[in-house]
């Protein structure tokens, strides 16, 4: 498949507005889990640490299997997967309300809808960075809203139908509305060349000259068909003896009706079926050592080596709050008269507004984008040492406004990703760090949980959040430095394809 110049505008906002409506519709109610923790801890009565795994796993599933997803939009496109990723993440939401303990949640909901939501987060991100490239990191930005107006909606909107229908109640509406997904998925119209491609070669020709050893084939061709005439001839001698020399007759006027060309396209044909076979497996092997090979060298830039620990460590210490706030005002044992507004809606109405600022910034050729999102990593640090001091409704709504806000630099991420190892490394070089995102989802909150279940309070848990968070931002940090640049000139140069991330440059 071809594709054209990102025409930076077009079809393209139609894929921006069903990219984000489909971002809203799978992750509203897996980043609004925090509203479900709660009655699924009330439901089964089991420990933090425990139920926490559910709301981890279904954040952290779909970026864990970010390679496969890279690799089943890149085999089948964004709209197949899109599609079939509706259907996963609809069917978990509805097999869940069901769910006859904690463990049957993180098959339903941890891993049937965080799959389905891997999938349909790959498939959006490609699909709009092959349609944009000026604008890119306003169409990322606005379509990584989705997620975080989802976050803000589905938390009251959950919390209303659990008490107007029930947990069950609610899980079941929630996943109608995700089968809302199918229509958007059916507008990601792939960016192609309108030019036809050239006529693909024949099976034969694609067949390399080195697999063509006529003079060694030539022979055993021969002695194959001279098998088939002597079994052919002997078999009609045996049934009837009068009729054998007719059909000997026969049987070499046939042969020798038989064109040079036919008898050269034979030995072609059974030449390839002989070879196709290790020509294959030859074939695939090279795949799998380039794709191997290609991890290795994007692993040589400093940068990328740096940013797949930054955002390892992120996760784990950034994420637990969207989960584990509610949980963490109900032990601080804050009045619900106090409680004007959830905290989970704060973090998704300022995580929208930050995806958006955060997106804007990227698009101005003075701002570097790396350098930007190091700030946001630094500043999350600080918010989350901060966490154990508020002990009211007030501060902890502030904080959780300036967490929503930071967390916004996931409408930057792939623009990062993107200036660091080049457009067209970016579905290897992305599902590569989601994988180490995901691992972050999935360990982040059952880490806070335990520590709470150890301790009986947040208050060392987010102290290790919070150094987790500083230690990543400190190394990509130094990753970044323009001292760095300077080495690499005087040393020898990167293999191809790859790229070093200029701090100066105008990312």
């Amino acid at each position: 498949m071809v594709f054209r110049k990102p025409p930076d505008g077009g079809w393209g906002w139609v894929i921006v507005a069903v990219s984000f409506f489909t971002q809203f519709l799978c992750y509203g109610s897996p980043l609004a889990v925090g509203v479900l923790y709660l009655e699924w801890l009330d439901a089964f009565g089991e420990g933090k640490g425990k139920t926490a795994w559910v709301g981890s796993l279904a954040n952290g599933i779909g970026l864990l299997a970010s390679p496969v997803c890279s690799i089943c939009v890149s085999s089948f496109g964004a709209r197949p997967v899109a599609i079939f990723s509706g259907f996963m993440v609809a069917g978990g939401l509805m097999m869940s309300s069901f769910a006859p303990n904690i463990y049957f949640l993180y098959v339903s909901y941890g891993i049937v809808v965080g799959l389905g939501c891997g999938l349909l987060y790959t498939a959006t991100v490609t699909i709009t960075c092959q349609y944009f490239d000026k604008h890119r990191g306003l169409a990322l930005g606005l379509i990584s809203t989705g997620s975080s107006v989802g976050l803000f909606i589905y938390a009251a909107l959950q919390r209303e139908l659990i008490e107007l229908y029930g947990l069950d109640g609610c899980l079941l509406i929630v996943g109608a509305l995700s089968l809302n997904i199918l229509a958007c998925g059916s507008l990601m119209r792939p960016l192609e060349s309108s030019s036809s491609p050239p006529p693909e070669k024949t099976c034969v020709d694609k067949v390399p000259d080195q697999y063509f050893v006529y003079h060694e084939k030539e022979k055993t061709v021969e002695e194959n068909i001279s098998i088939l005439e002597k079994g052919y001839t002997d078999e009609k001698c045996v049934n009837n003896v009068p009729d054998c020399k007719q059909d000997s007759i026969l049987n070499k006027n046939v042969l020798s009706s038989i064109s040079i060309n036919e008898k050269d396209t034979y030995k072609k044909k059974v030449v390839e079926q002989t070879n196709f076979c290790k020509q294959l497996a030859k074939r695939k092997w090279q795949l799998y050592l380039t794709y191997w090979k290609e991890t290795m060298v994007l692993f040589k830039n400093k940068v990328f080596s740096a940013l797949f620990v930054a955002i390892l460590l992120f996760d784990i210490g950034g994420f637990p709050p969207s989960l584990l706030m509610e949980d963490v005002a109900r032990s601080a044992n804050i009045s619900e008269d106090d409680y004007y507004m959830p905290l989970i809606s704060i973090i998704g109405i300022m995580t929208t507004i930050g995806k958006l600022i955060l997106g804007i910034l990227a698009d101005f050729k003075w701002v570097n984008t790396l350098y930007l999102y190091v700030t946001t990593l630094l500043m999350t640090g600080v918010a989350l040492f901060a966490i154990p001091f508020a002990k009211s409704y007030l501060t902890l709504a502030m904080l959780s406004g300036i967490l929503g806000f930071l967390t916004g630099n996931w409408s930057i991420f792939p623009y990062v990703t993107t200036k660091t190892v080049g457009i067209e490394k970016l579905t290897h070089a992305y599902g590569i760090l989601m994988f180490f995102a995901g691992l972050g989802n999935s360990l982040g909150p059952p880490i806070v949980g335990w520590f709470y279940d150890w301790t009986q309070e947040y208050d060392t848990a987010f102290y290790f959040s919070g150094f987790c968070v500083l230690l990543g931002g400190f190394l990509l940090l130094l990753a970044a430095l323009p001292c760095w640049n300077a080495c690499t000139k005087q040393s020898s140069k990167l293999p191809p394809n790859t790229y070093s991330y200029k701090v100066a440059s105008n990312a």
